[in-house]
């Protein structure tokens, strides 16, 4: 079956390859666009009354001054005339700034004007990006498209970090007419940061997407392949005198609940009808005009949005992303990636800080006599909060974070009515330091953070740290115009806790400190803390050419980062390399091309070789706007140290993985996305094959609709199912899985206007596997792979339906050795969201939500559509309604 996915794949990289040949020479010499004077435009403050924001310019304020123009293309062809022209203007005065902006088009009435949410960016758009700090480094954006719908950005890193969460208030108006289109802004000056210099020179961007020829023109252009995005800014001039405006915001919200759900008898706690009801109030105040502090006070930190659905049968946790408000604006300023990489699979999820840590599930689960039921919460409640971040002109970023969550309690009742409290979650405080400076004229960067989790634990909690501290020192150095660079972080972590804490937390998948093969582990069952390190150094090249970047990150074996962040591995260290060829300019069929090459090698700390990874892959759009991308990756040598969950590594076999992509064209009413991926390793000893379809389709501008279809299939002749003692041995008893899951999304948007949405969303999600082939592992390490293992005989193992369990008699004596329950699965969850979203006034907002939601246990031996019917879509799912309704109030 792989060789006929090998073979067309392989051909359609012949296709890609064999026109490149004739091109090279002339790309070689046509690519090389020269370095730009930075564009400048210089501004004057208001002598009249400010314009309407109306969106059509017929104000005489904006007879002030003249237009800008001299906008080039970006793409498709860099440093071309755009189809047509755009124009602006720049006003000010002591509170704000304005733009005009005329974006002209001999075809007014093809303008696109798709509606969204805020941040969609649909249709055509334009864009105002202001680098006020002039750090070079750091902008704030503000885009309206021809529906006048807002979105912004805060731009961190000279444009490496974007971040979409920012959600200031501004004004702006969109308008047709028989020039084209108008965008008229008006935005505070307290929503934005700078210094107190008597003239300043701000860092200017302006960008338009002309979206039925899709193309891409700015007024400073910014090759493809040029060293940065901020940095390379033009300039606006003229700004005397400003008064830097000390912004105090307060939002107080009040939330009302209701949750039906199938009543369960007997049990107190589940009486088909839950109610709740909240208040609370979040505030900014601006100490200083770089320097603000965020606070937040009996917060709702629920989600709009509800998780994927998954399932991990590797023991490692599952990383969501954040998505609630207070933690997700400015997490730029808090983020700290251990070991962010080009070449990606370098343990970039590991984080210092994973703000979801914070209002987690409750640790414990109390243990109940079988006359008692439990109200368990479903999350921690968050007391207060506070942040105090900014930047300030001079280059320093700063971050604090502090947090207190609160005891929670499992009630549990009998049924005598007899009622008792236990602590599940005790009181903790989490605090974040996060500090940056720039120097070398922003060239470079030193940087640090501290993170600090202390528990009240009460005495039974014994599997809980009652502390835990990490920190470290990033940094960054740019030369040679910013195309080549040196970076890297070396961190640490100490937990503290009882010896059962620090016994478990050795014990985990993330350590493995039981691993009877491993000579540099040592498990101490006395120990009562455990300090580890980390880091990463890296070099790379960008901008024209070939560009590539190479590193080292390591993770000692102690390193433990979870109380407060996200760490997936310990005891793990691996050199990478990425490196790539791209071709920016339209030639033959593609409008861009990039051909890229990577490699890994993985090492314990023992010294021992985990593996070694080579990938190759292009990624390309073509002339008709298609994208698509073609991927390899060979493992030739591949052994895990965790598979076996403390028990010794084992050699798996080399694997061959391949998978296409593709987006098709997007400006198409009718739009589809899709992937194919499958792998197989030697021998039959493991294989995957995944699929996934998304169709969207658009009949207007103000509805969009899309279904998803995955279906995804993995086989695996090794994998875990318990580890059990035999006499003075251990077997670490592994079988045959074959898994299937199957998931189905629809989405539907209904955009009423820029302020007023209706949105749905329902997901379908089903995985369940079958175990057979039981055998034990023998010789992990083998180099055949029949030998690592032994197959349990039919006269060795016997299946008991009535207890569900398979009994083992290994020496065939009639006497049961060992046994274990019948591991197959069928896990069935149903969540959809219908949300009504109203910004009644800029900055303030009504939600209205109905959730459904249901997670069933269905028979592995039924097929995946007949569990949803009988098992999922026949029971009555719970609902949740809420309303939330927010006002902010600026002063």
């Amino acid at each position: 079956m792989h060789n006929s996915l090998f073979i067309p794949t392989c051909f359609l990289w012949m296709i890609l390859l064999t026109p490149l040949w004739g091109f090279a020479q002339e790309n070689g010499e046509n690519s090389k666009i020269a370095s730009r004077p930075k564009n400048k435009f210089i501004t004057k403050k208001l002598t009249s009354n400010p314009p309407v924001i109306d969106g059509v310019l017929d104000d005489p304020a904006w007879d002030q001054i003249a237009w800008s123009s001299s906008f080039l293309q970006r793409e498709p062809e860099e440093g071309k005339q755009p189809k047509f022209q755009t124009q602006f203007k720049i006003l000010y005065d002591d509170r704000y700034l304005y733009f005009g902006v005329l974006s002209l088009d001999s075809e007014p009435d093809k303008i696109v004007k798709r509606l969204s949410r805020r941040d969609g960016y649909e249709g055509d758009w334009v864009e105002v990006s202001i680098d006020s700090y002039h750090d070079l480094r750091t902008a704030f954006s503000f885009n309206l498209t021809a529906a006048g719908v807002k979105g912004e950005k805060m731009i961190s890193n000279d444009g490496q970090n974007i971040d979409k969460s920012w959600n200031p208030i501004w004004f702006a108006k969109a308008g047709l007419n028989e020039q084209g289109w108008v965008a008229e802004l008006k935005i505070p000056l307290s929503q934005l940061r700078f210094g107190n210099d008597k003239e300043q020179i701000w860092g200017l961007q302006v960008i338009r997407r002309l979206f039925r020829k899709e193309e891409i023109s700015s007024w400073q252009l910014i090759p493809r392949e040029g060293n940065g995005w901020v940095s390379q800014f033009g300039e606006l001039h003229g700004l005397k005198d400003l008064v830097p405006q000390k912004q105090k915001e307060i939002q107080p919200f009040v939330l009302a609940s209701l949750d039906t759900y199938e009543k369960e008898e007997g049990n107190p706690f589940r009486d088909g009808t839950d109610y709740n009801f909240n208040v609370g109030v979040d505030g900014k105040w601006t100490i200083s005009n770089d320097l603000s502090i965020d606070f937040t006070l009996n917060p709702d930190f629920g989600q709009v949005e509800a998780d994927p659905s998954r399932i991990a049968l590797d023991g490692f946790q599952v990383f969501f992303e954040e998505r609630r408000p207070f933690f997700v604006e400015n997490k730029n300023i808090f983020t700290y990636q251990v070991s962010s990489s080009k070449a990606g699979n370098t343990l970039d999820s590991d984080n210092l800080f994973y703000s979801r840590r914070i209002g987690r599930r409750p640790y414990s689960t109390p243990d109940l006599k079988d006359n008692e039921h439990a109200d368990i919460p479903n999350n921690t409640s968050i007391l207060a909060a506070v942040k105090f971040s900014g930047k300030t002109k001079n280059g320093w970023s700063i971050g604090l974070l502090e947090s207190i969550t609160a005891n929670e309690y499992a009630i549990i009742r009998d049924n005598e009515n007899r009622q008792r409290k236990e602590i599940v979650e005790p009181l903790t405080n989490y605090f974040v330091g996060r500090l940056q400076k720039d120097f070398n004229n922003r060239n470079s960067y030193i940087g640090g953070i501290f993170t600090a989790s202390n528990r009240d634990l009460p005495d039974h909690l014994t599997g809980l740290h009652q502390s835990a501290y990490s920190g470290g020192i990033d940094f960054k150095h740019h030369w040679n115009n910013r195309s080549w660079y040196l970076g890297g972080d070396v961190i640490f972590s100490r937990v503290n806790g009882s010896y059962e804490a620090i016994t478990a937390t050795q014990k985990s998948n993330e350590h493995n400190f039981d691993r009877v093969d491993a000579s540099h582990l040592n498990l101490d069952t006395e120990a009562r803390s455990l300090f580890g390190t980390g880091g990463n150094i890296q070099v790379g090249r960008i901008g024209k050419g070939l560009i590539f970047e190479s590193g080292l990150t390591w993770r000692s074996p102690k390193l433990e980062l979870n109380d407060l962040g996200f760490q997936r591995l310990a005891d793990d260290w691996r050199h990478y390399t990425w490196a790539a060829y791209r071709i920016t300019k339209p030639f033959s069929i593609f409008r861009n091309i990039q051909f890229n090459y990577k490699h890994w090698v993985a090492w314990d700390f023992g010294g021992q070789l985990k593996s070694i990874e080579w990938n190759l892959n292009t990624d390309f759009t073509l002339k008709n706007n298609w994208q698509g991308g073609i991927h390899f990756n060979y493992r030739p040598v591949l052994y895990s140290n965790t598979a076996l969950r403390g028990g010794p590594r084992l050699r798996l076999n080399p694997e061959l993985s391949q998978w296409i992509w593709f987006y098709s064209d997007q400006r198409n009413k009718l739009r589809m996305f899709g992937y194919i991926q499958y792998d197989f390793a030697k021998e039959k000893s493991k294989s995957y094959l995944g699929s996934e379809l998304t169709l969207v389709y658009q009949p207007s501008n103000a509805i969009k609709t899309s279904i998803s279809l995955g279906m995804h299939n993995s086989k695996d002749q090794l994998q875990y199912v318990k580890n059990l003692s035999f006499g003075t041995h251990t077997r670490y008893v592994n079988a045959f899985l074959n898994q299937q899951t199957l998931s189905f999304s629809f989405r539907l948007n209904y955009i009423i206007n820029p302020d007023l949405s209706i949105q749905y969303w329902g997901q379908p999600y089903v995985s369940q596997g079958r175990y057979s082939q039981f055998k034990y592992i023998s010789r992990p390490k083998a180099t055949n792979f029949s030998d690592r293992f032994n197959q349990y005989s039919s006269q060795q193992m016997r299946y008991y339906p009535n207890e569900d369990r398979y009994l083992i008699d290994e020496n065939t004596d009639k006497e049961i050795d060992y046994s274990f329950s019948n591991p197959d699965f069928s896990f069935l969850q149903f969540r959809s969201n219908l949300v009504l979203r109203w910004e009644y006034i800029p900055g303030s907002e009504m939600y209205f939500v109905w959730s459904q939601a249901a997670t069933e246990n269905g028979d592995p031996l039924h097929s995946l559509g007949s569990n949803l019917y009988s098992k999922l879509f026949s029971k009555k799912l719970q609902n949740t309604f809420l309303i939330k309704l927010t006002y902010r109030l600026v002063m």
